[in-house]
């Protein structure tokens, strides 16, 4: 897969998991109709509401962000998702084409708590996305209560 190690991928990766950057999203998104060639169409400061925004139904695209949670009062976690997004109006062959080529994404954009595959905005929704986190971290210091 081409374009998903260009330099300014790379950077914006570095710029989302930077503690120094206000960066929290990246968005990959493929350069054109056929083809595998990826290329950096978006970064924001706006978390994953400003994110899934940015989403288009017509085709499959790559995100990834950075979310901040509380544990509790006393402490607050950073993890990472990566979003493997299929909107509803992708061409059948592309979505066909995504299992393949997700790998390449995964390689790149490696560090990552959880994937989220979404086929529609409201698999995206932060609530149940933290709630996922917690479970997958290990440690749940809110009672069970997501």
């Amino acid at each position: 897969m081409s374009g998903v190690d260009q330099p300014d991928v790379l950077a914006a990766y570095d710029a989302v998991r930077s503690d120094k950057n206000e960066t929290n999203w990246l968005l990959l998104s493929y350069a054109g109709a056929v083809g595998d060639k990826l290329v950096l169409s978006g970064t924001g400061t706006g978390g994953l509401a400003e994110l899934t925004s940015k989403l288009d139904d017509g085709q499959a695209q790559y995100g990834y962000a950075r979310i901040e949670y509380a544990n509790d009062s006393e402490s607050k976690r950073v993890k990472f998702i990566l979003v493997v997004w299929i909107g509803e109006g992708t061409k059948v062959m592309r979505k066909a084409r995504v299992s393949i080529e997700s790998g390449a994404v995964k390689r790149v954009l490696s560090h990552h708590s959880i994937q989220v595959d979404a086929r529609d905005r409201g698999d995206l929704d932060e609530k149940d996305i933290v709630a996922r986190l917690r479970r997958a971290g290990g440690a749940d210091y809110n009672g069970g209560r997501g």
